[in-house]
């Protein structure tokens, strides 16, 4: 068993902008060598999240509009109030969301289905630069 792990760094303009993660980590995961296993995806920070999702213009849109409704960006939380940085909700939506994915490889490709990426969606409200954690664990 062996892990190699890796990282990339994407520059987001924040308020649900949505980033297909896929290539890079198919490529870096062709240059780890490694053939079967399993990629961890993880984004570090507490205002952002990974899935996967059928990544087209109208999904894209149709997600950002779910997390609005879900936790609207409009109103005042209890953490704004804290800290003063009006973000309380990037921090809930990033919560609902879940900071990682693991993804199973076989032949040294990741096995999402043929509508499947992976997917960085930055909730923050303002734009940032996220370091996303790649491991990959097998053989």
């Amino acid at each position: 068993m062996k892990i190699v792990k890796e990282a990339i760094t994407v520059t987001t303009r924040g308020h649900n902008d949505i980033k297909d993660l896929t290539p890079e980590v198919q490529r870096r995961l062709q240059s780890s060598g490694l053939k079967e296993g399993q990629a961890l995806v993880f984004v570090q920070g507490s205002t952002a999240g990974v899935t996967t999702i059928e990544y087209e213009p109208g999904l894209v849109e149709d997600l950002s509009e779910l997390l609005e409704k879900l936790v609207p960006s409009d109103r005042v939380y209890r953490h704004d109030e804290t800290w003063g940085d009006a973000n309380g909700f990037s921090h809930l939506r990033a919560s609902l969301l879940g900071p990682s994915l693991l993804v199973p490889f076989a032949g040294g490709r990741l096995q999402l289905g043929t509508w499947q990426q992976i997917i960085l969606v930055d909730f923050d409200n303002r734009p940032r630069t996220r370091n996303i954690l790649l491991q990959f664990v097998g053989e």
